[in-house]
């Protein structure tokens, strides 16, 4: 390996979770921050999470419902003589 061109490496890096989760792994960077650990995610503990996909619904249905009432604007062409 070639000297000088890699990161330095930190064998204890902190991470620290949204869910208040402190840890400690390998990683070029001495302090990381994140949303979602092992602690956390519905896929290791288990517990599904309540996503509110009503507001999401109503918000397309306003966005076509809109769409329909404005009129199409037509195309004029300019034909060459």
């Amino acid at each position: 390996m070639k000297d000088k061109i890699h990161p330095q490496y930190h064998a204890k890096a902190q991470v620290r979770c949204a869910c208040g989760n402190v840890f400690e792994i390998g990683s070029t960077k001495d302090f990381l921050e994140t949303e979602v650990c092992s602690k956390c995610h519905p896929f290791y503990t288990g517990k599904d999470k309540f996503i509110d996909k009503a507001g999401r619904v109503e918000k397309f249905r306003q966005k076509v419902a809109k769409k329909e009432v404005a009129p199409k604007k037509k195309k004029v062409s300019k034909k060459k003589v």
